[in-house]
């Protein structure tokens, strides 16, 4: 028998390597598999399991982002000493962040449209909100829980703003009356022998 060419191992998974004898020509494609791999034209964010890309259609990720950035504003007008605009951006935050953990996602929205549309039978209830896309979700998720934290933070400082001015109204209504400096700081005899007297008492 005449002595036939084994192929050569060493150069089957050679992308670069020449084609046997007797093979036509191919046009190049991608390999499918392997870290990274898939079909051609599919972005590798989109796997099931992987990050959910930012879509600034779907209304879920523009309310986590934005409780996120609200609750972050509201907290810091709340340390400077600006608490209604700390209490608004925190209940904002607040409202975003709850209808964004528990909305219902704009994908899962059509999908339910489109089997009311064609009369197909609707699929069993699913969890609404990020929870929908699972593990995949995880970025928008953490945004929308740390808008609720900053945001709860927002409207607790602005609560203990108003609770000190309406505890010691007569300090505050004295200190905004008086017109020169000596008369602002006799109205420290109103406030509390105590760690919180001292931090609010006008300084010389």
């Amino acid at each position: 028998m005449p002595d036939r060419r084994q192929p050569d191992s060493s150069t089957d998974d050679n992308p670069f390597a020449a084609p046997p004898e007797g093979r036509p020509d191919q046009p190049w494609q991608p390999r499918s598999g392997g870290d990274g791999g898939g079909r051609p034209g599919e972005d590798p964010g989109s796997a099931s399991g992987g990050p959910v890309r930012w879509d600034p259609t779907d209304p879920i990720q523009r309310r986590a982002r934005y409780a996120l950035l609200a609750g972050m504003w509201g907290f810091f007008f709340g340390i400077f000493g600006i608490p209604s605009v700390g209490l608004l951006l925190g209940a904002l935050a607040l409202y975003w962040g709850i209808s964004g953990l528990r909305g219902k996602p704009a994908a899962a929205a059509r999908t339910t449209a489109e089997d009311l549309t064609s009369g197909a039978p609707a699929a069993p209830a699913a969890q609404g909100g990020l929870a929908a896309l699972g593990p995949a979700a995880r970025p928008q998720r953490t945004a929308a829980i740390g808008g609720l934290v900053t945001a709860s933070l927002a409207i607790l400082l602005a609560m203990t703003s108003y609770g000190l001015q309406l505890a010691y109204k007569d300090f505050y209504v004295c200190r905004e009356d008086a017109l020169t400096k000596s008369a602002e700081l006799q109205c420290n005899d109103l406030l509390p022998d105590s760690v919180l007297g001292k931090i609010l008492k006008v300084q010389q």
